[in-house]
């Protein structure tokens, strides 16, 4: 059996994907490629198919993994594209290995997270960045399906700070960008849970909704504060490549003096 690890994006008008909705949509284009897919067993067979830590609904991403399990080996960037034809656009398959290692989902340790604040100014969420940084816990509920939970969204965040927006808008249209790092704690926060948090000690509220993107997900290192990929450790597990006859020597070798 061979297992190969995907990442793919939700862009534009498919950030309102549900998870479940994904799902169908990707097991369409198993059929459409036609994968070979390893099935579970019991009464009711299903594709072997992983999901780790999926965002939330309306939320865009550039950075959500799945594994798949095959019953025959394929190469991985071939599949990648088969499968990138048969979803729509805005779910793009942007990357694919083979799992080399285990455990992805352990690797899956934090976010970088870009909310824009459309009507809001540099400058107020600069400071509201500030007092929030300042403060040694920031708790917000938010109601579960396990009733009212309450988070401390300062202990999740690992790096927050306030950017201006791309130079394609207007000087004097206010807009102000977010760029924060959060862990992936139990229970889990949210892009939401910390805007709420901004609201409580800074009182920054923006008079429109945060258009929220996942750049990046992986394991946080610590002394550095970046965020990993987490393929890389299949791709440094892969075999190297074989050598020729000569060796080390180049495929094409230096031509001689003419005749």
């Amino acid at each position: 059996m061979q297992r190969i690890r995907l990442r793919y994006t939700k862009r534009g008008r498919l950030r309102f994907t549900s998870h479940r909705d994904f799902q169908r949509a990707f097991e369409r284009a198993l059929r459409r490629a036609e994968v070979p897919m390893a099935y579970s067993a019991g009464f009711t067979p299903h594709p072997k198919v992983s999901y780790a830590n999926a965002a939330p609904t309306g939320v865009g991403s550039e950075a959500e993994y799945l594994e798949i399990a095959l019953t025959a080996q394929r190469d991985p960037e071939k599949l990648r594209a088969l499968l990138d034809e048969s979803l729509p656009t805005g779910l793009d398959i942007i990357d694919a290995v083979e799992a080399r290692t285990s455990g992805l989902a352990d690797r899956l340790t934090a976010s970088v997270w870009e909310l824009r604040l459309d009507g809001v100014t540099v400058d107020a969420a600069e400071k509201a960045v500030a007092t929030f940084l300042a403060a040694e816990t920031v708790e917000v509920q938010r109601k579960t399906k396990n009733g009212m939970r309450t988070f401390d969204t300062r202990g999740a965040v690992a790096e927050l700070q306030a950017l201006p927006p791309q130079a394609d808008r207007p000087l004097d249209d206010a807009c102000a960008i977010l760029r924060l790092v959060v862990r992936h704690l139990t229970p889990a926060v949210r892009p939401d849970d910390v805007l709420s948090g901004l609201r409580a000690v800074a009182d920054l509220a923006p008079p429109v909704p945060a258009a929220v993107t996942r750049l990046a997900q992986g394991l946080f290192d610590e002394e550095s504060g970046t965020v990993t990929d987490p393929l890389a450790p299949d791709r440094e597990a892969a075999p190297a490549a074989p050598q020729t006859a000569a060796g080390t020597v180049s495929a094409t070798a230096p031509e001689g003096p003419a005749a």
